[in-house]
């Protein structure tokens, strides 16, 4: 990716717990990202109400339309999340049921990254493999590698500050970041079939 060449990210965090591990990766992900590359979070999915396709029918929640249109304006989305009961929060299971709603499909040929963060040692990886099938379903074009599984979680941030403090994970995320600008990048470029 060429230095001039600048990028839009946004982040979609799955938990509601103010002092998540999660939420700090999500919020250190814009001081860790190369340059040209900017991050912002999307809103809370705590904003959101439960999918019904009654409350559809009347209309879309501003705050899910507001989700969707900066999820299609942006170049990438990174998804933060933990993992429950071997799969993906209900809240963001909620979100991407509300998303995958939406014509045009925001998420549709769109560059996703997934990250996850857990005590155990597996770092949340039953949960990625459950996000993929959902992204499958909208058309995301989900970032194989570098997979981001964040596990032994406890020895790597300060809890007290809600600081990330691993030097190696934070430089890990650095390059995930900047492989899936690189996605960006090909994804953006005119096909050649």
């Amino acid at each position: 990716m060429s230095g001039k060449t600048s990028r839009h990210f946004v982040t979609l965090l799955g938990s509601l717990r103010r002092g998540s591990l999660n939420g700090i990766v999500a919020r250190t992900l814009p001081q860790l990202a190369p340059a040209g590359i900017e991050i912002s979070m999307l809103g809370s999915i705590g904003d959101l109400p439960l999918y019904d396709p009654d409350l559809q029918e009347r209309g879309f929640p501003a705050p899910v339309l507001a989700m969707a249109e900066r999820i299609a304006a942006a170049d990438g989305l990174i998804i933060v999340t933990p993992e429950y009961n071997y799969s993906v929060p209900g809240g963001l299971k909620n979100a991407l049921d509300w998303l995958s709603r939406i014509s045009p499909q925001p998420l549709a040929r769109k560059p996703v990254a997934i990250q996850t963060v857990s005590p155990g040692a597996i770092g949340g990886a039953r949960a990625q493999y459950h996000l993929r099938q959902s992204l499958v379903f909208m058309d995301a074009i989900v970032l194989n590698k570098p997979e981001v599984m964040i596990g032994q979680a406890a020895e790597k941030f300060d809890t007290a500050r809600l600081e990330l403090t691993d030097q190696r994970t934070q430089d890990f995320l650095a390059r995930q970041i900047q492989a899936l600008a690189d996605l960006a990048h090909v994804v953006g470029k005119p096909s050649a079939v």
